[in-house]
């Protein structure tokens, strides 16, 4: 193979080794993130059971819809770019809500990805990190708009960890055990 042909197969592999971390997690996540993420399955299973449970047809169909999809590699997909995404609160203060379509981007800034949602009153700012082919971790920050992010770590009460999950060429979601408000899960879907 000629050097041109190598620094090209470089420049394909390099966004996605540049999307991926090592085990840089393990010195950022909180305890409390640890436990929520590792009781994940427990979790989601209860918040599922509360929303199904919910008389509200049309919000179960579209959350049955979102979840039935079969999960897909990350690797080779692109991230980066400007999505519409939404929120579906399932158990805790409420069995089910599913909120409109808001805006979210994704950018690169050479360490990985970084998610910000940028319109609606709940907003995220945070990263992703590697966890295998089809699971990503997000950890992140949640604030209202209008006030300037903390940084994550910063306490319970704006920290956020979840799992990323990809379900389609242009489509995704992050699930997020346990919140601190309102819920006992939420999930959070994209789509271009």
């Amino acid at each position: 193979m000629n050097l041109r042909a190598c620094l090209l197969t470089l420049l394909v592999l390099l966004p996605a080794a540049e999307a991926r971390a090592d085990g840089e997690i393990m010195k950022l996540i909180t305890p409390a993130d640890r436990i929520r993420l590792d009781n994940y399955g427990e979790t989601r299973r209860q918040a599922l059971a509360e929303a199904k449970g919910d008389d509200d047809s049309m919000d179960r169909s579209a959350l049955e819809a979102s979840l039935a999809k079969p999960l897909q590699k990350f690797s080779g997909f692109d991230m980066t770019g400007d999505w519409q995404c939404r929120t579906t609160k399932l158990g805790g203060l409420s069995p089910i809500v599913v909120y409109g379509w808001f805006r979210c981007r994704v950018t690169d800034d050479g360490s990985g990805w970084r998610l910000e949602k940028l319109s609606g009153s709940q907003r995220t700012i945070g990263r992703f990190f590697d966890d295998g082919d089809k699971r990503l971790v997000y950890l992140g920050s949640q604030f209202v708009a209008g006030e300037k992010p903390k940084h994550y770590g910063a306490g319970p009460e704006t920290d956020q960890a979840g799992y990323a999950f990809r379900t389609g060429a242009k489509e995704w979601r992050i699930e997020f055990p346990a919140p601190h408000y309102e819920s006992r899960l939420d999930v959070l879907e994209f789509r271009r």
